[in-house]
């Protein structure tokens, strides 16, 4: 297996229209196995072990049909980065047409996140607003903060507002349910995932198909835990966003619009996954040739994804894919 993926292994970098978390382009791998595209795209300073779960992904969208969706359009929410002035603001929220609902980069500049969002109220009246922390407050400072940032207007809900279970568990005791929390990082970002206790610490499961392990360890996650769900990207290209829509299409239920608009805060992309009505059509990507040559990488950055996906490879990945039972 490992051969057949470097084998048809392809890697292009797409730059971004805003710096989004210290993001200005996305170097992204992909390949094609007899079940359609695999996208392989952890950020460039992840490890190999952290990795796994991404390439295990990858794996399983290459190697194993997609399961048959229960819904074909697919709510999305605006996501605006960390940027300031009112005409950048309308500009990012222009690139959603039809979002009921806007995810809002926060934690860094108080004053400058509450005239980020005061300003979104005032172009979407109507929004839902969520606040996504990236985990940076501590359990004081995320209290206050909120309480400020409410007073502009209701909050549907904060993502990771704080890094550690324990924290998010005091958090959301002190709450007492005011402002509902979504949880991220603590989820993907631990090496067990479906020994995660929950309970009393979050209220709104964040599903990410890529750094989760692929749609079979999402929809068990889910079922897990038992908590209603958002499906949400990382910054991918539309081979990865379609693989979010993929989970988001066979969820039991699906109350809250997704976070898998992400495709328009890249300057190009290799699909195209156009937002109609605050809302994606599920549709089957497979990238253009055209745009796979125009944004190749230079040789020596191929060489680097390939020594990646080598040591991403026996870090973990070929004994998860052995358990699976994916052949190519």
């Amino acid at each position: 297996m490992l051969d057949s993926i470097l084998e048809s292994l392809r890697v292009i970098e797409l730059p971004t229209k805003t710096d989004f978390r210290s993001v200005t382009s996305r170097e992204i791998a992909l390949f094609e196995g007899p079940a359609g595209w695999g996208e392989f795209s952890p950020f460039l300073e992840y490890a190999p072990s952290e990795c796994v779960p991404w390439l295990v992904s990858a794996i399983e969208a290459a190697t194993v049909a997609p399961p048959q969706p229960i819904r074909s359009q697919i709510a999305i929410n605006a996501t605006l980065p960390a940027i300031d002035g009112e005409r950048a603001i309308s500009e990012v929220l222009s690139w959603y047409p039809g979002a009921t609902a806007v995810k809002i980069k926060v934690g860094n500049n108080l004053e400058e996140d509450m005239a980020r969002i005061a300003y979104t109220r005032k172009v979407l009246p109507d929004a839902a607003i969520r606040l996504d922390v990236n985990g940076h407050w501590k359990v004081n400072e995320a209290l206050e903060v909120i309480k400020k940032i409410s007073a502009l207007g209701p909050i549907q809900y904060v993502e990771q507002p704080c890094a550690t279970l324990a924290e998010l568990r005091e958090l959301h005791t002190k709450l007492n349910g005011e402002v509902l929390i979504a949880g991220d990082e603590v989820i993907r970002k631990s090496a067990t995932p479906l020994a995660l206790d929950l309970g009393g610490a979050i209220d709104i499961l964040m599903l990410k198909v890529a750094p989760l392990g692929g749609i079979k360890r999402s929809l068990e996650i889910a079922d897990l835990h038992k908590l209603p769900t958002v499906v949400s990207s990382a910054l991918e290209s539309a081979v990865g966003i379609s693989r979010g829509l993929r989970l988001a299409s066979v969820l039991p239920q699906l109350n809250f619009p997704c976070g898998l608009a992400t495709g328009a805060l890249l300057q190009n992309d290799i699909g195209s996954l156009p937002i109609s009505g605050g809302s994606i059509e599920l549709t089957a990507v497979r990238p253009n040739p055209l745009a796979i040559a125009t944004y190749a990488v230079p040789a020596e950055r191929l060489a680097w994804w390939r020594e990646r996906i080598r040591n991403t490879w026996v870090a973990g990945a070929q004994e998860w894919i052995a358990v699976e039972g994916w052949s190519w």
